[in-house]
């Protein structure tokens, strides 16, 4: 999966010198982070309600659209997916699997 979200990853950052007028990327990237940042939110939510209505397929589908979303994101932010492999394999390490950390801080026992 990485070398695809790798690959994803340099498609949208080529597409910041496309004309907006065709490729939808460029165009989402110049109506600036807060629409990219919805554009993220809608899609998580889209996968959300359709695990909850049991709908595999649509949550597939939607998946890719979430994935999407957060690489434009991340590379419009300067994070590359390296870096947050780089966070996973740091919580692998600490907790034995890849899980997300408590709120207090990110480190075992904290709240």
């Amino acid at each position: 999966m990485s070398d695809s979200v790798d690959r994803l990853y340099q498609a949208v950052l080529a597409a910041r010198t496309r004309d907006p007028a065709f490729s939808r990327t460029a165009k989402l990237i110049r109506e600036g982070m807060p629409k990219m940042a919805k554009k993220l939110a809608e899609e998580a939510v889209e996968v959300g309600l359709d695990a909850v209505q049991g709908n595999r397929e649509a949550v597939i589908l939607e998946s890719a659209d979430l994935i999407y979303n957060l690489i434009v994101v991340l590379a419009e932010a300067g994070i590359t997916p390296d870096e947050v492999w780089r966070e996973m394999d740091r919580r692998e390490q600490l907790y034995g699997m890849a899980e997300k950390l408590p709120k207090s801080g990110g480190e075992p026992g904290g709240n």
